[in-house]
């Protein structure tokens, strides 16, 4: 089979690497792919957003399988587009990829299919933003209903912080704190059969002991040692299978990557947010731990024969991901810079740590920087403290001036 994945990220690369290695495929491509991705894909300039384009290419070069990565292409339609030319997308259509691109529709979902979440408010004046805050109080939670590659929410004790927040954004979600470590759990499903995969947990802020700004997630690790082990079971059934049954029943059935984002607080699971496809960096840890090849779970999701997939196999080992950034990151990136090291890590440390490309691209014979989050280095190790300690060693061999990384990635669960 020839898959075509889309997108040029790290969750991307980490798709490609699995799909690489998966004996069912025979030729892979990328759409539009980074240096990394080059490695192991062929690379087209095609406009991720541009849902005709895709079709076109995925058309020409005979694709059986389209796997759509990022948010911005699914909530445009591009799902919609390939299945229009006749071909399997694993990606859940534009209206269906709303439980990311509206997070009011998210909350109007799991009110009727009864799922555990925040108490909310959604806001479009002044006046509501400033009963919302009061009715709360800090911290606030404020988030843009919209995409916002995973920048678009504030929690702040600064109450004028969290009303300039919530000023800037067309329509607004201003929700109740919700206490506890944050679990982030993958579900694939084709609309009815949902297969959870195993859960992670990310880091969102750029600093050491989770201080500093928010950014779209700076390592991530699994699996969760101190996680109940009844946590996927539970989340299953009060989170995943009711809200892919009421988008069923709504009449726009949801086929894909469902990403539940929940807390764990002292008054059970609760939803903090929905996304549409794999997150980024937990697919890197995640998909470094899957046994069973990627293709055919994606083409059954894609087809609507999920229930004749087996049982998913996972390796025993663990995984962490450290996230490499550019200087400035959250805000506005240096890009251009050479990175060095690679070759260095390819030949110290494979195959238990390795390095995915995020913003990278190619400049002669150099690979330089070309985005804020530039690389994931994913190592794997029998346990936590292997893992991290292979991450970071691989971490060291990289240079690329001005970058940064957070040293605390999976620390405190590995001493747990």
């Amino acid at each position: 089979m020839k898959v075509l994945v889309i997108g040029g990220g790290a969750r991307e690369h980490a798709l490609c690497r699995s799909l690489s290695l998966d004996p069912d495929v025979t030729a892979l491509h990328c759409a539009p792919g980074n240096a990394g991705i080059a490695e192991v894909a062929e690379l087209h300039p095609v406009d991720q957003l541009d849902g005709a384009a895709v079709a076109e290419l995925a058309t020409a070069i005979g694709a059986g399988l389209v796997v759509v990565g990022p948010e911005a292409p699914l909530v445009a339609g591009v799902a919609d587009a390939v299945r229009r030319a006749g071909i399997p997308c694993f990606g859940p259509s534009a209206e269906a990829a709303q439980l990311e691109g509206s997070k009011a529709f998210a909350k109007d979902v799991m009110a009727a299919a009864g799922v555990p979440t925040a108490r909310a408010y959604v806001c479009t004046t002044a006046e509501e933003i400033d009963e919302a805050l009061d009715a709360f109080g800090a911290p606030y939670v404020v988030k843009d209903d919209g995409l916002a590659a995973g920048k678009g929410v504030v929690v702040t004790d600064d109450p004028v912080a969290a009303r300039e927040h919530a000023l800037a954004c067309e329509r607004v979600v201003i929700e109740e704190f919700l206490d506890g470590p944050e679990v982030s759990l993958f579900a694939i499903t084709d609309g009815e059969t949902v297969l959870p995969l195993q859960p992670a947990q990310d880091f969102k802020r750029a600093l050491d002991n989770d201080e500093g700004p928010n950014t779209g997630g700076m390592g991530a690790y699994s699996p969760l040692p101190w996680a109940d082990p009844k946590l996927v079971d539970e989340v299953m059934a009060s989170v995943l299978q009711p809200t892919v049954d009421e988008l069923r029943r709504r009449g726009t059935p949801f086929s894909g990557l469902l990403y539940a984002g929940l807390a764990i607080t002292s008054r059970g699971v609760r939803v903090i947010e929905f996304n549409a496809r794999f997150g980024d960096p937990e697919t890197q840890v995640v998909l470094a731990r899957l046994k069973t090849p990627l293709s055919s779970v994606l083409l059954n999701a894609a087809k609507g024969t999920l229930d004749a997939e087996p049982p998913l196999n996972w390796r025993d080992d663990a995984a962490v991901t450290v996230v490499v950034a550019s200087h400035n990151y959250p805000g506005t990136p240096r890009t251009g810079d050479p990175i060095e090291g690679l070759d260095a890590v390819a030949a110290e440390d494979a195959p238990h740590a390795y390095v995915l490309h995020a913003g990278t691209k190619r400049d002669g014979d150099a690979v330089v920087s070309a985005g804020g989050r530039v690389l994931s280095v994913t190592a794997t190790g029998k346990d936590l403290v292997e893992a991290r300690e292979r991450a970071y060693r691989a971490v060291s061999r990289i240079r690329l001036d001005g970058s940064q990384h957070r040293t605390d990635i999976a620390r405190k669960a590995a001493e747990a």
